[in-house]
This record gives structure tokens, C-alpha cells and sequence, in this order.
């Protein structure tokens, strides 16, 4: 394949910009660890650039510097340059540390803990580790995480942030789902975020959050929530509903078949109300078809095989998997970049 003089200019500027992409992550982790959001967001107004150096107390010589780093974050759509100073762009308020929905654990999470993996990727794919992750550390992720207090604080931090956003999706698209059950366990659930909201919305379902012992060491439960130390693998407490967010794309095909067989052992028959609720992807399912969030999808889907050993699905592949594990009816509700599944026995 030839290519024209233009081709090979794009394609160089293609190539470099993949390749330096990582600067994206490391400006947005600086703005993080600074506070820029914040302060911003704490002046109340549109702030000049003296202002801002001067509010993060940063060496005054490099106040040119920290517009070099605000040129980029403006340009990643993060902040917007008004006429009277820096402002707030609709993606910085999620990195405010006040805000709900804070991302900011899972930005530090992501790329100051869990960097390792990417290194050795290519590495990966000449031997016989099952992931990335255990070629860097010699460990599973799950492993690495019951002996790692603070890799441990920072994934459940992110899925906690993650969990107030998802319900307040599920709340206003999908309290249907949750009407009339009795009992629900939360598989998986960790810090008790979802079950949290589930038990506060529905005061009359009992809600259980089963997950590692070194999860829920200490988390006290309320009066219609309660905590166990448990194994998915081996067995699920019995309930009306299972719950699982954001737990089979972690797992291979296999895997997903065995934790949906216990999930089947612990609800009743279908003309009894039982039935397993799903929140995961669906490749290429959308809200709105947008490409940034099919991108999103892509880039969870190598993240799995880094870390977990786990993948992204298509229907296809999902009901599959259902099929395999004895449910072969189901229902979809799209939430976003991700979807709702009622799997019923």
C-alpha cells in the first residue's frame, strides 16, 4: 500500500497522538491532585490565572506553567477559557471531592495504583499468565486486593461513586424492577452502596450485600440491611432477587456460567417472583448510539482483560451465557452506556 504525501503526514500525526494520549490522564490526574476543580468552584466566579496559582499556592515562577497545563485540560474539555478567567466545563464537576458523583478516587485508582498491567501487556500475549495484571504482580487482582489495604480502599471508593450515579439512573428508569420483592442480595456488592439505596427505597425489602471478608469486615448494616461474609462461587444466600452490578464482566464465560447457577440455586421459580437483576454492558447498546460512549465500552472491555480476565459482551454472547445457565428468558432496560437485565429462572 502506497500512501500519498498527506496520508503520511495524517497518519504520523494519527500515530502521535495515540502514542503521547497517556498526557490526557496524567494533566486530568495533576488537576485532581492540585484541587483545580475545586477552587474554581469554591471562587464562585470565572478565575484569572494570578488567582489560581495564588489559590493552590504554587511556586509563582511556574504560574505560566500552570497555564500551559490549563491550555490542555481546556482543549480535553474540562474547563472552559471564558473572557473574565478559567471556569467550569460540565465534565469538571464530577471531579469536584463534594459532588455525589465524584470520579476523582477512580482517576487516582486507575492511574496511580494500576499502572503496572499496561507495561507488560504485549508481554502477556507470549505466555501463559490469565492476565496482564498477573504478569506485573505475580497475583491475581482479587489476591492483590485482600492484602492491599489501600488498592483495595480505592476500587471500592470508585465503585461506591459509581453506584450513587447508577441508582439515581435506576430510581428515576427502573423502579419497576425492584416493586413487590420481598429479598434481594446484592452479590458482589462491597461497601453496601446499592444495596444502600435499594434497602432506603423499598423499607419492607429485606437487602443483603454478600461479598469478601475483607470487604465487609466491619460495615454494620440497618435495619433492613445486612452484611455477609461470603464466596459467590459457593454459595448465595436465598432471596426473591440476586443483584449483580458490574460483577460478570470481571469473569470469563465459564465463570459467569457457575456464579449465574448459584444466583438460580437462591431465587424462587419464576411464577414465584424470582429473578436475577444484571447491570453490565451490552457492546455497541447505547442510549443514544454516541460514539464517545461506544468508546467507553471499548476501553472497559480491554481494561477486563488487563485486570480481571473478564470482557465486554454483545447480546449474543450474553444470552449464551444465560442459556448456558439455565435462564432463557430475559428483559433489557439501556441505562446509559450500560444495560439492565432481568434474567428469569
Amino acid at each position: 500500500m502506497e500512501l500519498q504525501e498527506n496520508e503520511i503526514l495524517h497518519a504520523q500525526t494519527h500515530i502521535c497522538n495515540h502514542s503521547l494520549n497517556f498526557i490526557n490522564s496524567v494533566s486530568l490526574i495533576c488537576a485532581v491532585e492540585l484541587g483545580i476543580a475545586d477552587i474554581i468552584h469554591s471562587h464562585g466566579r470565572p478565575i484569572t490565572l494570578q488567582q489560581l496559582a495564588h489559590a493552590l499556592r504554587i511556586n509563582n515562577a511556574k504560574a505560566d506553567h500552570l497555564a500551559r497545563l490549563m491550555r490542555l485540560l481546556i482543549r480535553s474539555g474540562f474547563f472552559l477559557d471564558d473572557k473574565d478567567g478559567y471556569a467550569l466545563a460540565p465534565p469538571s464537576c464530577l471531579l469536584l471531592k463534594d459532588h455525589p458523583f465524584c470520579m476523582a478516587p477512580f482517576m487516582k485508582g486507575s492511574y496511580t495504583i494500576f499502572t503496572g498491567p499496561w507495561h507488560r501487556v504485549s508481554e502477556w500475549f507470549h505466555n501463559d499468565d490469565p492476565t496482564p495484571f498477573q504478569t506485573a504482580h505475580g497475583t491475581t487482582f482479587w489476591d492483590s486486593a485482600a492484602q492491599d489495604p489501600e488498592l483495595s480502599r480505592y476500587f471500592n471508593q470508585a465503585m461506591a461513586s459509581d453506584t450513587l450515579l447508577l441508582m439515581s439512573l435506576m430510581r428515576k428508569h427502573c423502579r419497576g424492577v425492584f416493586e413487590g420483592l420481598d429479598s434481594l442480595v446484592d452479590v458482589g456488592g462491597g461497601t453496601g452502596m446499592a444495596a444502600r439505596a435499594i434497602a432506603d427505597e423499598f423499607p419492607d425489602m429485606k437487602c443483603t450485600v454478600l461479598d469478601l471478608p475483607h470487604v465487609v469486615a466491619g460495615l454494620e448494616g440497618t435495619k433492613n440491611l445486612t452484611y455477609v461474609a461470603g464466596n459467590m462461587f459457593e454459595a448465595i444466600p436465598p432471596a426473591h432477587a440476586v443483584f449483580l452490578k458490574w460483577i460478570m464482566h470481571d469473569w470469563n464465560d465459564e465463570d459467569c456460567v457457575t456464579i449465574l447457577k448459584k444466583c438460580k440455586e437462591a431465587i424462587p421459580k419464576r411464577e414465584n417472583g424470582g429473578k436475577v437483576i444484571i447491570v453490565d454492558v451490552i457492546l455497541g447498546a447505547t442510549q443514544n448510539g454516541d460514539d464517545e460512549s461506544i468508546q467507553t465500552q471499548l476501553f472497559m472491555d480491554f481494561l477486563m482483560m488487563v485486570y480481571y480476565g473478564g470482557r465486554e459482551r454483545t447480546l449474543k454472547e450474553w444470552v449464551k451465557i444465560f442459556n448456558d445457565a439455565g435462564f432463557t428468558n430475559y428483559i433489557t432496560i439501556q441505562l446509559g452506556s450500560r444495560s439492565l437485565f432481568q434474567l428469569f429462572p
